[in-house]
């Protein structure tokens, strides 16, 4: 079984798109997209610096458009998808459940909301990686923390407010290393209710149908059959953990064979290559890439 799976927030980098708009149908795509999202997405992706790309709200877009843009150039209908975080949404563009453009619609909602709600406390997330899984886990709740990522292989994410990370930087757990993350806010937690309010709001202007392929959701690995109950989960996922340790689980259950992470490839494939032993990996980075993924597929 093939698995395709898009990248969330951070796996961006500056001029990733560049290669891609000499594929024919891809300048067109982005810049219809662009004007659904508010956002020049043809420039943030090619001649943006790190700086206007890290921002939340041009981040977001700028990811899912990037995940369909390649995933259309592509062409390859796989067994299986899931999306990281805001790759959620790429995901479910790709098995049918939105439409591109409501998806594009959706994430700048999703974006400029949890920009807004990490503006009103001082929050971050700091990566914990190595150490004990239960001893991790007790660290980052005895100071108030969240765990918003549990991403499998050894990593963690922890959120919370900057204070909170500063104790628990002084306090870290056995055999673990901390490195605090270059974000806005802490993201899948309870901060971002405000974006919750603002995505669900907008949900309910779209008719989601249900998943023409097995749809995999960060809440819990689970398989979901149904369009509108992965609307809900995508819209309770700004506030609630990402379960990407679960989501590889179900890969695994679902006899996963062979797994391509679309544009700006790297962060999965690498989780996957710790994981998911056996798997053939392989990442779109440049349309370079595509022969060797359809080959794989």
């Amino acid at each position: 079984m093939l698995l395709i799976t898009a990248p969330g927030q951070g796996a961006q980098t500056p001029g990733f798109l560049a290669p891609w708009l000499e594929v024919p149908g891809v300048r067109d795509r982005l810049t219809a997209w662009s004007d659904i999202a508010g956002l020049d997405l043809i420039r943030y992706g090619t001649t943006a610096d790190a700086d206007e790309i890290k921002d939340t709200a041009v981040a977001q877009p700028l990811l899912v458009a990037a995940a369909l843009v390649t995933f259309e150039a592509l062409g390859v209908t796989p067994g299986a998808v899931a999306g990281h975080s805001v790759g959620e949404l790429g995901a479910a563009a790709m098995a049918g459940v939105l439409t591109p453009e409501d998806a594009m619609r959706l994430v700048a909602v999703r974006g400029r909301g949890m920009a807004e709600a990490a503006a009103v406390t001082e929050t971050g997330m700091t990566a914990v990686l190595g150490g004990d899984l239960d001893e991790v886990l007790a660290a980052i709740d005895k100071h108030g923390l969240t765990p918003a990522n549990i991403n499998g292989a050894g990593q963690i994410v922890a959120a919370g407010t900057l204070e909170q990370l500063a104790k628990f930087a002084e306090e870290p757990p056995a055999k673990a290393r901390l490195r605090p993350l270059a974000v806005a806010g802490a993201f899948h937690t309870e901060h971002m209710a405000p974006a919750v309010a603002a995505l669900d709001a907008a949900a309910a202007s779209v008719e989601p149908k249900d998943p023409q392929i097995k749809l995999v959701s960060n809440k819990d690995g689970a398989v979901v059959d149904s369009g509108a109950e992965f609307v809900r989960r995508l819209v309770g996922q700004v506030s609630a953990p990402v379960r990407w340790d679960l989501c590889m689980g179900a890969f695994a259950e679902l006899g996963v064979t062979a797994m391509i992470e679309l544009a700006p490839s790297g962060t999965l494939v690498g989780l996957a290559r710790r994981e998911l032993k056996g798997v053939q990996l392989l990442g779109l980075k440049t349309p370079e890439d595509i022969e060797k993924a359809r080959e794989l597929a």
